[in-house]
């Protein structure tokens, strides 16, 4: 009974230090620094010089499409480099030990395939290294010998160097020197090696590869002997936690250049600038997926995900290094802006664990880039149209009726929604996939309710599993073996907001389709078609552990955590999107938003930006946060809007609700501490702008749903920084205030406490951009000062484009299905625009098995505006139909015609000669069909 006792009165005093926590800003003594984590410490100490690495020539080996070749230093243990050329442009690097002690972890379920190798052949060598051909005439690999070195050029053009800089470490696993195992081993083998040197001495020949093994087994016992150990080695602590290294030390790390760059961009997640900063005497960008209650700004600590890809821009390249390793990673970046030297920027790796695994994804311009890297991990799922709308949630809606409450409030006061979300007190206990019984007696009628209205909820469900031997989800996965271990061999367990806690191994493929299997109606009682799925805590936060995470030294089945940890959030996430659609035989699109992410993790779902703050600073940082996201593929991503933790003033909620109208993923967000926010408390001048903003975004609804249709088929971002579309335009390139949607969509949201202005940086010498609410025309390569008041939102259309959009706002989006379009054609100053409209059922898979949708081109030239077929063998029946147009930009015609299906009538139209906007009322000419309008 004592230890009952000690044990909850622990647990409260776990939760209530989480709770106290979340009202001050994070404690930074919890998380480690470069200097508190040994290995970086370690790697760090090595200062750059000449690389102590030489490559041995004599073992170099050449099929079409990979070049082999042995490494060595002065420790004498061997590396093997493999060199691949990939398809689109794109080298693979990777080094490795060439006969480890035990094999070391290779990222799996990363790559959406093994990439298809293009051949590679030999154009020079001589005893000072090789040089390759990458295709074309005049890009090359030059592979230095000694000290080793790679080099790609572009005929004189150098682009990138490896190890250039000489910090290529790679520490290899070992044998402790003062265990008897070690001493047992090192007898047995030098043993054996006497023995085998004996009985191959009576034989003709020796076998090369098993004199191979001896010679480096022989190179390990020397090593070891003359190596010394250092601090962190092989047990570390921080603060009370210890973490035991088995293997030793495993770090590795590697340094690339880049000359003539100025400019690198990526690495998320960390709450700063779009522009990656200088670390030279600071901490290096840390890539670790923790649980941080209310970041700081404008500092590299690690967050909840890590996308280990980085992208170099300037005037003449975009490329990218993608770094494949889950292990814990620290970036440095040294940049060179010597007004008398070629700017350059160093960029070093360091990694805990695994192998060196580096995809150069060389451009060369940033759309290649993007293309590239979706042909390694694979492009943004395309969502449910629904999820595209407006999300409310909070911790937490507190019982059915206060959902019924708040879901009639939205009615009653005309602001449309599609979800409405429950946090952790849904559940029985903390018991994730059950419902608390006295508040959610009825799950669906209430699912029933909200489906009445063509609306939608989310629970949340995490992956730290309640120990209670009488909740069947902990039974089953103790059951079959599907917890974590700890490095005993036990079941690993862990404080979480049920208390105790395990961990289910989503490592392995049983345990997630086991998982997927617990979404099916009959198993996760109370759920219906219209209930979705957050998965929140994976990264995995666990509250009595070091860092507030796992630690490294459990056991996923032979790896330890340490290996793989930023992997983890992928794959609760992962089987999760496949329990939704495995529910639905196939059928049905999956909605699940993740804290925590990977590369990789576009391909399953949403993110969010985490616990933020109702702080000015978090509003403005959600921008450069979601755009570094959007770089490295995860395009469906956005912030709690108002902010989780603290309580907005109105003026911070308002524009944060005008802000996150205009970001790919628009929820709604607060802590379980903070006053209730629907948008009607604040009075009604209030409500009316916070309206307003939400249904700009429903009319934008046909042009994001575009948006992300084409992010899935071509990984193209949705939220695009101003350079990746004006990669020329030097002022674009440290912008993080403004950005793009899709090409032709401007967004500048007031992000300062009471601003009457802002200044807009329109780009494109001879292009045009017009006010999507004035009409007003402004050109483009030009600073813009834009006075603004309560109830502005400044945003731009590109001349030259056509937008679609459905001004009829209902209750939610799918009561909006069969409504009309109005297009608006901005022109160009040649009088030309373009544009494409996109539909489908919003929802199934359809538009893939069986080509179900409609993909329609809109152009304007030569005074005429037309809708054609960009997918003859596609079919999609639709009710919708073309309501009104705006042409921007044009002159008065004398008349209009609209001819379609051989038959010609006439179109009534106005003209504003302040504007010079023609509109056209009423062609009421179905969405699907060729139609032609002539202006005259």
């Amino acid at each position: 009974m004592a230890t009952l006792i000690d044990r909850m009165c622990l647990q409260l005093v776990l939760v209530l230090s989480i709770y106290l926590g979340m009202t001050q800003a994070v404690d930074r003594t919890n998380f480690k620094t470069c200097q508190q984590s040994a290995f970086c410490s370690r790697q760090r100490a090595l200062r750059p010089g000449q690389s102590s690495y030489r490559a041995l020539l004599d073992t170099l080996e050449l099929s079409d499409s990979r070049l082999t070749l042995q490494l060595l230093n002065n420790n004498k243990v061997r590396l093997l480099l493999e060199l691949y050329r990939l398809q689109g442009n794109i080298t693979r690097v990777k080094i490795n030990e060439l006969k480890p002690i035990k094999p070391r972890y290779e990222v799996p379920d990363v790559l959406i395939t093994e990439p298809q190798t293009e051949p590679m052949s030999v154009v020079a060598q001589d005893e000072r290294g090789v040089v390759l051909s990458l295709g074309g005439e005049d890009r090359r690999l030059y592979v230095n010998a000694q000290p080793f070195r790679l080099d790609i050029m572009e005929g004189q053009v150098l682009l990138l160097s490896i190890n250039s800089q000489g910090l290529l470490a790679f520490e290899h696993l070992r044998l402790r020197k003062d265990t008897i195992s070690h001493k047992i081993t090192s007898t047995v083998a030098s043993m054996w090696d006497k023995i085998k040197t004996v009985f191959s001495s009576s034989k003709d020949q020796t076998d090369p590869e098993e004199a191979g093994r001896t010679e480096d087994t022989q190179r390990n016992n020397e090593d070891e002997e003359t190596e010394v150990d250092q601090p962190g080695m092989w047990e570390e602590t921080f603060k009370s936690h210890a973490d035991t290294k088995p293997n030793g030390p495993s770090s590795i790390s590697l340094d690339f250049s880049l000359p003539g760059v100025e400019h690198v961009y990526g690495l998320p997640e960390h709450a700063d600038s779009l522009q990656l900063k200088n670390t030279d005497g600071g901490d290096p960008y840390r890539l670790y997926n923790l649980d941080v209650f209310q970041y700081e700004l404008s500092n590299p600590m690690a967050l909840y995900g890590a996308v280990p890809v980085l992208i170099s821009h300037n005037t003449h390249r975009t490329m990218g290094l993608f770094w494949l390793n889950t292990a814990e990673t620290w970036v440095d970046i040294s940049s060179r802006q010597d007004p008398a030297q070629v700017p350059q920027t160093d960029v070093r790796w360091i990694s805990e664990s695994g192998i060196i695994d580096v995809f150069l994804m060389l451009g060369p311009k940033p759309a290649d880039v993007f293309s590239q890297y979706a042909s390694l991990t694979g492009t943004q799922a395309f969502p449910p149209l629904s999820s595209l709308a407006y999300h409310q949630s909070r911790w937490n809606y507190n019982n059915q009726e206060d959902v019924a409450s708040v879901d009639r409030g939205f009615d009653e006061h005309d602001i449309p929604y599609d979800f409405i979300w429950l946090d952790i007190e849904h559940t029985d206990g903390k018991r994730y996939f059950t419902w608390d019984k006295k508040n959610f007696p009825q799950p669906k009628d209430m699912l029933q309710g909200l489906m009445d209205k063509r609306r939608k909820m989310v629970t949340i469900v995490d992956p730290h599993i309640k120990v209670d031997s009488s909740f069947k989800i902990h039974s089953e996965i103790r059951s079959k073996g599907f917890y974590i271990k700890n490095k005993d061999g036990g079941d690993y367990e862990g404080w979480c907001w049920p208390g105790n806690a395990g961990y289910p191994d989503f490592t392995n493929p049983e345990m997630r389709s086991w998982w997927s299997s617990m979404f099916a109606y009959d198993q996760y009682e109370g759920s219906m078609e219209n209930l979705y799925t957050w998965n929140d805590m994976n990264e995995p936060s666990v509250f009595n552990g070091p860092e507030v995470t796992m630690h490294k030294d459990a056991l996923h089945g032979p790896w330890e955590h340490r290996d793989l940890h930023n992997l983890y959030g992928l794959y609760v996430q992962m089987a999760t999107a496949e329990g939704q659609i495995r529910r639905s035989g196939g059928l049905e699109r999956p909605f699940v938003l993740s804290r925590s992410f990977f590369a990789g993790s576009q391909r399953y779902g949403a993110v969010w930006t985490g616990d933020n703050a109702a702080e000015w600073g978090h509003l403005k940082v959600s921008i450069p946060m979601c755009l570094s996201l959007s770089l490295v593929g995860i395009s469906f991503c956005g912030a709690d809007v108002g902010g989780f933790f603290k309580t907005p003033g109105t003026e911070l909620l308002v524009r944060w609700y005008q802000a996150g109208a205009y970001q790919p993923f628009f929820r709604s967000h607060a802590h379980l501490d903070t006053p209730r926010r629907e948008p009607w408390l604040f009075g009604p001048d209030n409500m009316a702008l916070i309206r307003e903003a939400v249904r700009q975004r429903y009319a934008l609804l046909p042009y994001w749903y575009l948006q992300f249709y084409h992010a899935h088929r071509t990984g193209q971002p949705v939220m695009r920084a101003l350079w990746v579309e004006y990669p020329h335009d030097v002022s674009t390139f440290s912008i993080d205030d403004e950005y793009l949607i899709g090409r032709d969509l401007l967004v500048h949201p007031v992000t300062d406490e009471r601003s009457t202005g802002v200044n807009v940086y329109l780009p494109g010498d001879g292009e045009v951009w017009y006010d999507v609410h004035t009409f007003q025309r402004h050109e483009g390569a030009q600073n813009l000062h834009i006075p603004v008041t309560m109830s502005t939102i400044p945003v731009f259309q590109r001349g030259g484009s056509i937008i679609c959009r459905k001004n009829r706002v209902r209750r939610s989006s799918s009561c909006m299905e069969n409504d009309p379009f109005t297009l608006y054609v901005a022109l160009d100053p040649q009088g030309n625009a373009e544009g494409e409209l996109y539909i489908d059922d919003g929802h199934t898979f359809k538009h893939e098995t069986d080509r179900q949708f409609i993909q329609r081109r809109l152009r304007f030239t030569a005074n005429t505006l037309s809708s054609s077929d960009l997918s003859p063998d596609s079919q999609f029946p639709t009710a919708s139909w073309v309501e009104k147009v705006f042409i921007l930009g044009a002159q008065k015609p004398k008349g209009v015609t609209l001819t379609t299906g051989g038959a010609v009538s006439s179109v009534e139209f106005e003209f504003d000669p302040v504007t010079a906007v023609v509109t056209l009322r009423k062609p009421d000419v179905n969405a699907g069909v060729d139609w032609t309008i002539q202006l005259q």
